[in-house]
């Protein structure tokens, strides 16, 4: 059985290559380890509008953050001042001014100064590309412990309503187990490298407001109610940051250019090898601080063709060009 690290990156593959486990014919991608600050997904699948995802692409590849989101869809199509133009009270004006210089330094608007105050417009409309958001758990070792901890968790993503399915993948074929799960949520077990539907999830509706449990004490339970339109931003800053790391960024985090450092073809995709330690590596392993951590010779980094740059660029390199790939559909 893979360590958990490893068996979310083959379900993340699985899911690239069969998603939609239907017959819908939609557009999607997928994304890994991504959250808000109260919560965070192993696997999220967004499946997107193919002309508002095209438009999107306009902006460049680095996720919008909240505030620059704010005001590129909020930016004027002709030149205006910038308090005539945005919406007041969302962002403090001060932090509106630096995120417009950000913005233009970017590219993503334009920014000019007249009479001593800044006016601004958009270079392209900010589209609504996301259609649905599909939250998926790994847990290849499901036992009735861990069963009835990631329940619990379900109830909570249920009764919120960010996302539009919720899923747990998994090897357990235990059906007794899945009866600790909610009803509302799918079940995949993913054997062999096939994703095998067990339990059909109920749809979500993120469109209405919905509960965020904060506490279930012995007595009683302790929630709040998380209006809309909150759900509707956080969706999109959740959109945003999947749309800049996908799911192939664990290589970011990584040590490629170690001598030891390998990729392995393991179903639909690849995983991290370590030929030092003959085995699949996890992320936290794969590190500066490992014993076996030895740099690439420089030699190795000198040969030109076909290793320009060392093996370990051309990994990232593979990596940032399949995700870029993703990102244009």
């Amino acid at each position: 059985m893979p360590a958990e690290f490893s068996f979310e990156l083959r379900v993340c593959a699985a899911l690239e290559a069969d998603w939609p486990l239907d017959d819908r014919d939609t557009e999607f991608f997928v994304a890994r380890q991504l959250g808000t600050q109260r919560r965070r997904w192993d696997t999220l699948i967004l499946e997107v509008d193919p002309e508002g995802f095209a438009a999107r692409a306009r902006f460049g590849g680095t996720r919008l953050d909240p505030n620059l989101l704010f005001v590129c869809r909020h930016a004027p199509a002709d030149w205006q001042y910038y308090r005539d133009a945005l919406p007041e009270g969302e962002v403090p004006w001060r932090y509106v001014r630096e995120t417009i210089h950000r913005g233009a330094a970017r590219g993503v608007l334009e920014k000019r100064k007249r009479g001593g105050r800044i006016e601004l417009r958009r270079k392209h409309a900010y589209p609504d590309w996301v259609e649905r958001i599909v939250a998926v758990e790994n847990k290849p070792d499901l036992d009735a412990s861990a069963a009835r901890a990631l329940s619990d968790q379900l109830e909570r993503d249920v009764a919120l309503g960010l996302a539009d399915e919720v899923w747990v993948a998994t090897e357990s074929g235990d059906r007794a187990l899945y009866e600790e799960m909610p009803v509302e949520a799918g079940i995949l077990v993913f054997e062999d490298g096939d994703l095998d539907v067990r339990w059909h999830p109920r749809a979500l509706d993120p469109a209405r407001p919905g509960t965020r449990i904060l506490d279930r004490g012995s007595d009683a339970c302790e929630f709040e109610y998380v209006p809309a339109e909150r759900k509707a931003k956080l969706r999109s800053w959740l959109a945003e940051r999947a749309y800049e790391r996908g799911w192939r960024s664990y290589v970011d985090t990584m040590r490629p250019d170690c001598r030891h450092f390998d990729l392995r073809r393991a179903g639909d995709g690849y995983v991290p090898y370590c030929r030092a330690k003959g085995r699949e590596q996890t992320a936290g392993e794969c590190a500066g601080s490992c014993p076996e951590f030895s740099p690439e010779p420089p030699q190795w980094r000198q040969r030109g063709w076909p290793i320009e740059g060392g093996p370990g660029q051309t990994v990232k390199r593979v990596l940032d060009d399949r995700r870029e790939r993703e990102r244009r559909g």
